[in-house]
């Protein structure tokens, strides 16, 4: 049954570490007390000389003796009181300044783990907490303490000069130690509900605060304000109660104090009848009565407060107890290469949780450029997180140059790691400030060289006050884009061996990235560089990408390799489909390349016809440029079925006849069929009148180049001489133009394959 007490006070170890400097000001305010307690007593025997020896007698010199004494009392009293009051004002900066500085510390100490599984409200109501302890320590409830045990004193002169009436404060007395009590127990669960209620409420009011502008872009004070009502109206229903509570103790103290005067008056007066005691002694009783309850009442009304520090004591212990980061060590090493490995690592958030990271086994070489990307929720930024060391895995090790990253201090880690978060956030100041806040003893050089880096120098200088700018509070007098790339220089800054980045780019436009890309690339060479993201961009420039999925590395190696990979396997469709494909493509192609065959575009035909007129060509419509066009994209198809395999013509417009299987169409040789038809259009522009286009050189040509291997060699030359071109329109080489159209058609036909 021992064991929870001793933990109560190994928990509560702070506290007496923090009290124990203050004793001796305890014991000073102890004897002050003792003396003003003492000093009090002049005031009823005062009054009870007077009523016994001066009105009686008639004792005007005795009457102003006394008067004298209690001046003498009175400024000792006032001088005694002050100094009291100096002293445990004293004493509360000293709680204070400990107690908080103690709770920033551990803030900042605690494991990052259990900061993200507290709301924020928490950690602030904890600087609440410093202030209810320092209050009790040092305010009117360490007075009241002090007072308490005079109690008794009164007490005993109670019973020496009012023997008659002493009974009754010994019935009074009981009763109010009992209602204190009560009121303890009722006090204490109304307290914790009124300040449960209260936090809720002012998380809610934080988050609503912290969301402003999409709470003002999305028009949400109708569905946010109804949320409001009920948590206030819940904390002002505790408040009330608690209120009630209190109130209802405070009155029953007030009664019983009215009694006690009431009930020691009336058997006082009896007493006086009967010639028990003097008038003096009971106006003096009286008095002191008064001095004896007025503590008790006040520790019926105060009792809020000394519940109020029991469960701030309560909450403040949870937090001491926690193992801190390391925060020294015994041999400070060097500057490291920048290795990293992970051997068998697996880290949950919770007991009962899934693995977020699942036996990961990595190693990261210097002076690498790795690129991780993966699905929402694969455990990416989890992965960094446990490399730099924030979080510490449940199972394996992570190492830095051969040395786990546990036996290093927090303050080394961050020199060694440069770290740029995926939600950026910038303190409350200037530019410059937040560059080199890790380090504000930074030169100006040494700013101004990371801002270079990061490539927003030139954005800062056009600043009207430069980099003494207010960015506001988290940076939001800032755009996205520069408060990214803001924390990319806060992190070049020390120049550390190895950079860390989730999603970097986020914000930046198409320059900016291509800047980060060729930074990254550069400083490759000689840091380790590590960034989670999902651009192209940089994750083709990386030297090598790891994908993860699920809390595993799935997929690792070179980018052209991973990212072909990932490409078939996003783009992969059953197996049907790449023949539709392939039997579209050759349509397509012969598409292309018979549309310049001749300017008037004719109707769509079956069977070429060339008896068939076609109306006449305006003369400006001379299609001698147009036949180098053609010439080109045959040229094109010679060229692509020399590294393809040989694909079926269709008609341009394709009619029933055209949509014959792959078989039938090579059975027809498209490439007799398309110089034959090319020739009648040559026909046809010759008997309406225009000027003929030399077609069958270049078709020639092509078939020379290899454009349909299936060709007979004796069909090319018949054609030839049926569609011999005059001598007015010689057969144009292929210029440079020419060839680029070649060139992007044919790439832009791959791409769609």
């Amino acid at each position: 049954m021992s064991e929870p007490v001793e933990e109560d006070e190994d928990k509560q170890g702070w506290l007496k570490d923090l009290l124990k400097p203050l004793r001796a000001s305890y014991r000073e305010v102890f004897f002050m007390s003792l003396f003003i307690n003492l000093l009090a007593l002049a005031v009823p025997i005062f009054t009870m000389q007077t009523y016994d020896r001066v009105i009686n007698s008639e004792g005007v010199i005795t009457l102003w003796g006394l008067v004298v004494g209690m001046i003498c009392v009175v400024f000792f009293d006032l001088i005694l009181k002050q100094t009291r009051s100096r002293l445990m004002q004293r004493t509360a900066l000293r709680i204070d300044v400990s107690l908080g500085n103690r709770l920033f510390n551990k803030i900042l100490s605690v494991p990052l783990p259990m900061l993200e599984n507290r709301a924020t409200s928490f950690w602030t109501a904890l600087f609440r907490d410093v202030e209810v302890v320092r209050i009790t320590r040092s305010g009117p409830s360490a007075v009241l303490l002090t007072d308490l045990p005079f109690a008794i004193l009164f007490l005993v002169l109670v019973a020496i000069i009012a023997t008659p009436i002493f009974w009754v404060p010994l019935i009074i007395l009981p009763t109010f130690i009992i209602l204190a009590w009560r009121s303890a127990a009722t006090l204490n669960a109304a307290n914790a509900a009124e300040r449960k209620t209260g936090y809720d409420r002012d998380a809610m009011v934080a988050e609503m605060i912290a969301g402003r502008t999409t709470v003002k872009a999305l028009a949400l004070e109708e569905s946010i304000r109804p949320l409001w009502e009920d948590k206030h109206a819940a904390t002002i229903e505790d408040s009330m109660h608690r209120g009630r509570k209190s109130d209802t103790f405070g009155n029953y103290g007030a009664s019983l104090t009215m009694i006690t005067t009431v009930s020691m008056t009336t058997v006082g007066a009896l007493a006086i009848i009967n010639h028990d005691m003097t008038m003096g002694s009971l106006i003096a009783a009286n008095m002191l009565m008064g001095r004896i309850l007025g503590p008790f009442n006040q520790l019926v009304g105060s009792w809020r407060n000394y519940a109020s520090y029991r469960q701030a004591v309560k909450r403040l212990s949870e937090v001491f107890v926690v193992t801190d980061d390391r925060q020294e060590v015994d041999v400070e090493l060097g500057r490291p290469e920048g290795q990293l490995t992970l051997e068998n690592v697996s880290f949950a958030y919770s007991e009962d949780a899934q693995p977020t990271i699942n036996d990961v086994k990595l190693q990261i070489r210097p002076n690498s450029f790795i690129a991780v990307m993966g699905p929402n929720g694969s455990g990416k930024t989890t992965l960094i997180k446990l490399i730099l060391g924030l979080y510490k895995p449940q199972k394996g090790r992570v190492l830095l140059d051969g040395a786990d990253i546990s036996q290093f201090t927090r303050k080394e880690l961050a020199k060694w790691f440069g770290y740029v978060p995926q939600e950026i956030f910038l303190f409350n100041g200037s530019i410059r400030e937040n560059i080199a806040k890790a380090n504000p003893e930074a030169s100006d050089d040494d700013v101004v060289r990371a801002a270079k880096m990061a490539g927003v120098h030139p954005f800062l200088i056009d600043l009207p006050d430069g980099y003494s700018t207010d960015i506001g509070e988290a940076g939001r007098l800032l755009p996205g884009g520069l408060r990214q790339r803001l924390a990319i220089a806060r992190a070049f800054l020390a120049d550390p061996p190895i950079l860390v980045m989730d999603e970097p780019s986020s914000n930046l436009d198409r320059e900016g990235e291509a800047e980060l890309v060729r930074l990254l690339q550069t400083l490759a060479r000689d840091h380790t560089v590590i960034v989670i993201t999902h651009s192209q961009n940089l994750l083709q420039s990386a030297g090598q990408i790891l994908v993860l999925q699920k809390g595993k590395v799935v997929k690792a190696g070179p980018p052209q390799e991973v990212l072909a990979d990932l490409t078939r396997k996003a783009g992969a469709t059953p197996a049907k489909e790449p023949a539709k494909t392939a039997a579209r493509q050759p349509r397509q192609a012969g598409e292309g390349r018979r549309k310049p065959a001749s300017p008037p575009r004719p109707a769509p035909k079956t069977a070429p016809k060339p008896e068939r007129p076609t109306k006449p060509a305006a003369p400006k419509a001379v299609a001698a440029p147009k036949v180098d066009d053609g010439a080109a994209e045959i040229e094109m198809a010679g060229e692509e079925a020399a590294t393809t395999p040989p694909k079926p013509a269709k008609a341009k417009n394709p009619t029933p006849r055209d949509e014959t299987p792959p078989s039938k169409v090579r059975e027809l040789r498209p490439g007799t069929n398309r110089v034959r038809k090319v020739s009648t259009a040559g026909k046809r522009q010759d008997q309406s009148g225009a000027a003929k286009p030399a077609v069958a050189p270049a078709a020639k040509q092509s078939a020379q180049q290899g454009a349909r291997p299936a060709v007979p060699a004796k069909a090319a030359p018949k054609v030839v001489r049926q569609v011999a071109p005059p001598k007015a329109a010689p057969t144009r080489p292929l210029d440079a133009a020419a060839r680029r159209r070649l060139a992007q058609r044919k790439q832009a036909e791959r791409n769609r394959t």
